[in-house]
């Protein structure tokens, strides 16, 4: 099984919290899109990329070296973040720290939830959840770090990291 790099729950938990955004509007969806893509471009990245407000695909990119399989695992991911409203990480962390089989916990199959690294909350201040940021195509933990990434450049473009 895939090492989860040492992640807590609680880490991811704050991180959720760092990473929660001011605001989100279709525009701004679209800018944490292309700076997903900008970034994995620039790496040369074989990802798959989506960002979803609520169930609206709102963006979507296939890059170079991504495969079909890619979405097949987003939608996966999706359903994951869109009914626990945290990350896939968080979700397979919490697991293992607790000795629980998350699936059977859910009464939930792993052919359409994928608890594995890459999807990620979009959570508005005094809102809460509104969507998922999801990536697909590199080991779990740096899909999930690559998120990480692109949330936190988007915060620092609105000004909205210390």
């Amino acid at each position: 099984m895939e090492t989860t790099s040492g992640f807590t729950p609680t880490q991811l938990l704050e991180e959720e919290q760092i990473l929660t955004l001011p605001s989100l509007e279709i525009s701004d969806a679209l800018e944490i899109g292309e700076i997903a893509k900008l970034l994995s471009v620039k790496r040369n990245l074989p990802v798959a990329i989506e960002v979803r407000l609520d169930n609206w695909i709102v963006y979507h990119a296939s890059l170079p070296g991504s495969k079909p399989e890619n979405d097949w695992w987003i939608a996966r991911k999706a359903r994951v973040v869109m009914l626990k409203h945290h990350s896939t990480l968080y979700e397979r962390v919490s697991a293992v720290e607790r000795g629980v089989d998350w699936h059977k916990e859910n009464n939930l199959s792993d052919e359409t939830h994928a608890i594995n690294g890459g999807g990620l909350p979009l959570i508005i201040r005094d809102k809460g959840f509104v969507g998922v940021l999801l990536i697909s195509g590199l080991p779990q933990v740096e899909d999930h770090l690559l998120g990480v990434e692109v949330l936190t450049e988007f915060l620092a473009r609105k000004g909205e990291l210390l």
